[in-house]
């Protein structure tokens, strides 16, 4: 069965694989570019990467309603469970563990993490996702760094990263990401929910194929690739 991701809009994303779904910050209520409805998704799992309200989202409601495992690090993981929800699996930068849906790693992020409440959300993540089909390494929100390059050398088959600017790479500092990280695909995320993060990621798709070997994948919120 191949693993067939989903972008819901913004940083959202939901992966089908080994016959689980998998959500990535599930913010789907306020969220003007969603595809979807919180009520509308049910998923196995939910990682979470940090603790800002655009990605935390939905998480609380979706996790009682679903009894879906979350992962995220300590802190998010520890105020999660001070908000209710009862099946989380904590975990922290550089640590990898294997679920039935596959293994999570968390990687580096250079963003913040404060939680909705004002709470301290622990640092901020990326995530490897591998899968029997292939990795998957979701940057989340993040600013160009160069050990990049080490994610890379994990041998990453679709890298998602944002291209919005303001609040985390833009185009510029994304294209550097995809030479660093060379993965076989890109899906650019985090991008046109607001003014302020407004993008064209057909421009910054074209840059991409001319000056890299990896084939960017533009999606629109609702859209799917598969590996």
């Amino acid at each position: 069965m191949a693993t067939k991701i989903t972008w819901l809009g913004h940083g959202t994303f939901s992966i089908e694989t080994a016959g689980r779904t998998v959500l990535i910050d599930p913010f789907l209520t306020d969220n003007p570019s969603a595809s979807t409805t919180a009520d509308a998704v049910s998923p196995d799992a939910i990682i979470v990467t940090h603790g800002h309200a655009d990605h935390v989202g939905d998480t609380v409601p979706i996790a009682k309603r679903t009894g879906a495992l979350v992962v995220a690090n300590f802190e998010i993981a520890a105020w999660l469970e001070g908000q209710g929800v009862d099946n989380t699996h904590a975990m922290h930068i550089g640590g990898a563990h294997d679920f039935d849906f596959g293994t999570v790693k968390l990687t580096i992020a250079h963003h913040g993490s404060g939680l909705p409440d004002g709470s301290y959300g622990g640092n901020p993540c990326g995530v490897i996702l591998k899968t029997a089909e292939g990795t998957i390494y979701h940057a989340a929100d993040t600013g160009l760094f160069y050990d990049m390059k080490l994610i890379g050398e994990e041998g990453i088959d679709v890298a998602i990263l944002p291209i919005g600017d303001n609040f985390t790479m833009g185009p510029d500092d994304a294209l550097r990401a995809v030479k660093l990280i060379e993965p076989k695909r890109v899906i650019p995320d985090h991008f046109g929910t607001w003014p302020v993060i407004e993008q064209d990621p057909q421009a910054w798709a074209e840059r991409v194929r001319a000056e890299t070997s990896t084939e960017p994948v533009v999606l629109e919120p609702g859209g799917a690739c598969e590996l």
